[in-house]
């Protein structure tokens, strides 16, 4: 194994030079992104740094308690930011997300650690930490996806839904065909990345490896693991999500909750 060139503060301060020409390029052109460019590299060193330091010391601690505590953290973050990103939701939207993340996570991140890497122990943080990590932050875009997709569909199709229910259609049968498309929506992030990985975008957890020194052939393999469990995590996570909306949203008289669907911004669909 190669050995691992360490980077120092120094070193980040000239990547950050890297900004310097967008950032001149939004001023001669009067894009007022310098400002919003400034304050979002700031919070990436801020929030960067502040995890390493935090993961560090769960490594030295080497403790599951402490592991699962920061995993639930990570996933009441992603439930809470996957529903406020959508633009309708309904009340109790966040404790459904909260369901299907928690539910989708735990199943692939287990199955992975305990019978395909085969960690011991299995909450390990080395391993447990970054696979939590990413199945979130790819779940919680499923969800929004889906969220937003379903909302958007009932809205929109609100007469040919009525129009369906009036004819003797099922609750179900008259929202399918659009809870379907948004299903369908919620997918195309991955699905899209599957077909150019390794052509077109070489995934950031496989070049991290292989700087570190990993063999290349290793380093795929461990990013081809990933890969097929976002692809069940989010697919997962939003199927359980819209399962639960579709629940949410309509009555054991096959009738449909229309005034439960809210506006983004109103506070009356945040709990």
């Amino acid at each position: 194994m190669a050995d691992l060139i360490h980077l120092t503060p120094f070193d980040l301060v000239v990547a950050a030079g890297f900004l310097v020409v967008p950032a001149l390029i939004s001023l001669a052109l009067d894009l007022g992104l310098s400002p919003k460019l400034g304050w979002a590299s700031l919070r990436t060193v801020v929030q960067l740094a502040g995890v390493g330091y935090l993961i560090q010391i769960i490594f030295d601690l080497q403790h599951w308690g402490w592991v699962l505590g920061i995993s639930v953290v990570m996933l009441g973050i992603a439930a809470w930011t996957a529903v406020g990103q959508a633009s309708r939701s309904f009340a109790g939207a966040r404790a459904y997300s909260l369901g299907a993340l928690a539910t989708a996570t735990t199943a692939t991140v287990f199955v992975a650690v305990e019978y395909v890497i085969g960690v011991e122990p299995w909450w390990k943080p080395q391993y447990l930490i970054p696979l939590v990590g990413m199945m979130l932050g790819n779940g919680l875009t499923a969800v929004t996806l889906g969220l937003d997709g379903l909302t958007e569909h009932l809205v929109a199709r609100r007469k040919n839904i009525e129009a369906r229910l009036a004819l003797g259609a099922s609750s179900w049968e008259a929202i399918r065909p659009w809870l379907q498309d948004a299903l369908r929506q919620s997918m195309i992030p991955i699905i899209n990345t599957m077909l150019i990985v390794g052509i077109v975008k070489l995934p950031g957890m496989m070049t991290g490896q292989i700087l570190s020194g990993i063999s290349p052939l290793q380093a795929a393999g461990y990013q081809i693991l990933i890969m097929f469990m976002i692809a069940a995590c989010t697919s997962f996570a939003a199927i359980v999500l819209c399962l639960l909306a579709y629940r949410r949203l309509t009555t054991d008289d096959h009738q449909i909750r229309w005034s439960a669907i809210r506006e983004h911004g109103d506070d009356s669909w945040a709990a």
